[in-house]
């Protein structure tokens, strides 16, 4: 999907971004050099291969799980100006 320069022209325009016509066409190479190597990509034959979470395969070191603090729940919610069945009240804002 190659951008043309119109292209550019609109998306500056979208994005409240002033820009000049040696600014534009200059992005409009870069932008599509990178939809260029994104297609390159797409190309790769990717079946057979498990996703990764990290580049190298290590495990990573876990603390326990435990409660470090002490309950504090009710005295938040006498700070908190309404609550109401332990819950936080807040103002409507979505009408």
């Amino acid at each position: 999907m190659a951008l043309t320069l119109e292209d550019v022209r609109r998306i500056a325009e979208l994005a409240r971004i002033g820009i000049s016509d040696a600014e534009a066409k200059a992005v409009e190479a870069k932008l599509n050099d990178i939809f260029e190597l994104i297609g390159q990509l797409q190309k790769v034959d990717t079946e057979g291969v498990e996703p990764m979470a990290h580049a190298q395969a290590f495990a990573l070191r876990l603390r326990p799980d435990e409660v470090r603090e002490k309950d504090q729940r009710d005295l938040f919610l006498k700070l908190a100006p309404q609550n109401e069945s332990g819950l936080y009240l807040v103002p409507k804002v979505i009408e």
